[in-house]
């Protein structure tokens, strides 16, 4: 028998997150999640489970059957779309322009697809040139894949014009919306994009572990016609839509997997709020929040990796100042601020920070706390 381990309860300390995620959660949302359990299928939770696929085509602005949230975090978002869409030898051009562009990548190859690879350089947009030039030299390319808001550099790329040249080229998008969702402009619907996912724990200010995603018609299309199997079980939606009641509204549900049912509810209601406050309401926020963040960073000399017209307001990257030690910056904002902000990704780290204004964190009280502390930590 092995001795009882000598452990007590975790207490951990109420910090003010505004590095690339997660994000502040709202304290509705923490309330929400320690409602009761209840059962995956009781006709209750079913019934909430309506209200928030409603809630996910709000935000997403779109009427896709094929709506939910997949039980993992947005990675797992990421692979549903490519696993459930991509099927071997089939090519797909892949934009990257930082961490999560090549982690597109990675997915292509991993189910024995071929990638042909749109390189910009890290802190740009993805280039609807280079994009063009992709499509025109690989006519049998099945799909177009980018990051619409690349959270390793902060760059906002433009989904509606790369979508119109993926429609014009009889190419299927998959888009990350990962940090893009509510702090954004995003309209799947009228920018016609295929297959989107996003993650919980950014401007949605859920608690992590839930991936929104959604999937056009022709992309469901795709999905029913494929020839090869789904290499993922628990991702294959074709076996979710059962229990999620994806195009099939009224039907019993079937049992597929023991849904994370208090994380669900966190979802509903960080969905919830963000429909009462209004999705152009929050998009004008995150901006608003921005434009102050960037006048006290301007005042203490820190410069922006992206560019103001590519700029996220959410997702705020600055080079780290010539002779300043990045770890002993971002520890002391920890122990004497309580204050998180993040490291540098890929090409970035060591070289910049990341600050985060997303969904509960994108408010006044956080963007003076940020910079008086840098000012303090940096004199």
């Amino acid at each position: 028998m092995l001795p009882v381990p000598t452990t007590n309860a975790f207490v951990p300390p109420r910090r003010t997150l505004m590095g690339p995620g997660p994000s502040d959660v709202y304290p509705q949302v923490l309330s929400a999640q320690s409602k009761p359990t209840i059962g995956h299928l009781d006709p209750l939770f079913v019934a909430m489970m309506d209200e928030l696929k409603a809630l996910i085509q709000y935000a997403f602005q779109t009427k896709n059957e094929m709506t939910l949230a997949v039980s993992a975090p947005g990675s797992a978002g990421m692979e549903t779309c490519f696993v459930n869409l991509v099927e071997p030898g089939e090519k797909v051009i892949v934009c990257r322009n930082g961490v999560f562009g090549e982690r597109m990548r990675q997915n292509v190859e991993r189910v024995g697809a071929k990638a042909v690879v749109v390189d910009n350089k890290w802190g740009e947009s993805v280039s609807p040139e280079l994009v063009e030039q992709a499509l025109i030299a690989n006519p049998d390319a099945k799909f177009l894949a980018f990051v619409h808001a690349e959270t390793s550099t902060g760059a906002l790329s433009d989904a509606k014009t790369l979508c119109q040249l993926a429609r014009k080229h009889d190419c299927l998008t998959i888009v990350d919306a990962v940090t893009s969702l509510g702090g954004v402009e995003l309209r799947v619907d009228d920018w016609g994009i295929d297959a989107i996912y996003s993650g919980s724990q950014k401007c949605l200010s859920c608690v992590p572990g839930l991936s929104p995603v959604s999937f056009s018609p022709k992309a469901v299309e795709k999905l029913s016609n494929r020839t090869t199997p789904v290499q993922s079980w628990f991702l294959d939606q074709s076996l979710v839509m059962g229990y999620w009641g994806a195009g099939n509204s009224g039907a019993k549900r079937s049992y597929h997997h023991t849904a994370p049912v208090n994380a669900l509810y966190a979802l509903h209601e960080s969905l919830r709020l963000l429909a009462e406050e209004g999705l152009e309401n929050a998009w004008q926020r995150h901006q608003d929040m921005h434009q102050l963040l960037k006048a006290g960073l301007n005042k203490l000399g820190l410069e922006f990796v992206v560019d103001e017209d590519s700029r996220l307001p959410q997702l705020n990257a600055l080079y780290i100042p010539q002779g300043v030690d990045d770890a002993e910056v971002r520890q002391r904002l920890l122990n004497d601020y309580n204050l998180e902000i993040g490291a540098g990704l890929g090409d970035l780290a060591g070289k910049a920070w990341r600050i985060g204004l997303m969904g509960y964190g994108a408010r006044r009280e956080n963007v003076a706390l940020c910079l008086r502390a840098l000012e303090e930590v940096l004199s």
